[in-house]
């Protein structure tokens, strides 16, 4: 167990293996044990760097405040000066997608190569609206409704379908957590942190390698969205995954892990044949 001192503040992090260091940036409702089934490979030859941002996991809460993504950004470059790391790589999902796009305009000269999954450039109206109903849910402590809100939309439908029985285990774990006054409170403040987030004005500025992977049924982060920070960041390599959704890592396990690897750690950038 590692805490970073952030401001007073406790920030969990977790560090493992040797190599080029990968830091991977949670989604809103993850913590650094989300990624539990990956940190085997990306331990293996790499230092795989977890951290719990403010309001999440097992860091400190900030009851009664409000912030956005820029502390977020703060926090990460307080634990690279903590770390003695010079370099890193930067793999983000969703909201950590976004904390991640602006540490690499913000810091440029920190970041060797980006990793965007399921990542948009602004918080649209729309998916503002969303983060607006799950507030609303979240404050009748209601955690069946609030799993029923927050959850199924992050699945493609086929994958939500095919895995149903897993699905239904996993609402009786989370209601729990989702019936939680602390919770629920902190995915408010979270959930509100991104709302003023817009990074179009200033993507351009990002010069680091940069991998977006877009999922077609993505129905938080729309593909167009997605697309759209590839038109924006110049060089920068776009997949799109067919049929899957938000949660892209857990749909497609391997090939997540494959493509994070296989960007960061390729040693070439240029090929002449």
């Amino acid at each position: 167990m590692s805490i970073l001192k952030y401001k007073g503040r406790n920030i969990y992090y977790e560090s493992q293996g040797e190599g080029k260091p990968i830091l991977i940036l949670n989604g809103i409702m993850m913590s650094t044990k989300s990624w539990e089934p990956f940190a085997h490979a990306f331990s293996a030859n790499n230092q795989l760097i977890r951290v719990d941002f403010i309001d999440q996991g097992q860091s400190d809460k900030l009851e009664n405040s409000a912030y956005t993504l820029d502390l977020q950004v703060d926090v990460l470059e307080t634990l690279m000066r903590h770390l003695g790391i010079h370099k890193i790589n930067i793999v983000g999902i969703s909201y950590g997608g976004e904390v991640g796009t602006l540490f690499a305009i913000k810091y440029p000269y920190l970041v060797d190569r980006l990793v965007l999954f399921n990542t948009t450039p602004y918080t649209s109206p729309w998916l503002a609206e969303i983060g607006h109903q799950w507030n609303a849910i979240g404050r009748t402590r209601d955690g069946q409704t609030y799993y029923q809100a927050t959850i199924p939309v992050i699945y493609s439908p086929s994958y939500y379908e095919a895995r149903l029985d897993w699905m239904k285990n996993r609402e009786k774990l989370l209601i729990p957590v989702f019936s939680n006054p602390v919770f629920l409170d902190a995915m408010e403040r979270l959930t509100n942190s991104a709302e003023s987030y817009d990074a179009r004005a200033q993507i351009k500025e990002i010069k680091a390698p940069t991998l977006i992977v877009a999922a077609d049924e993505d129905a938080l982060t729309p593909l167009k969205n997605q697309k759209e920070l590839h038109e924006q960041i110049e060089g920068s390599e776009l997949v799109i995954l067919p049929g899957v959704g938000h949660a892209s890592m857990y749909e497609r396990p391997m090939l997540f892990v494959s493509l994070v690897l296989g960007f960061i750690n390729t040693v070439d950038t240029e090929y002449h044949v």
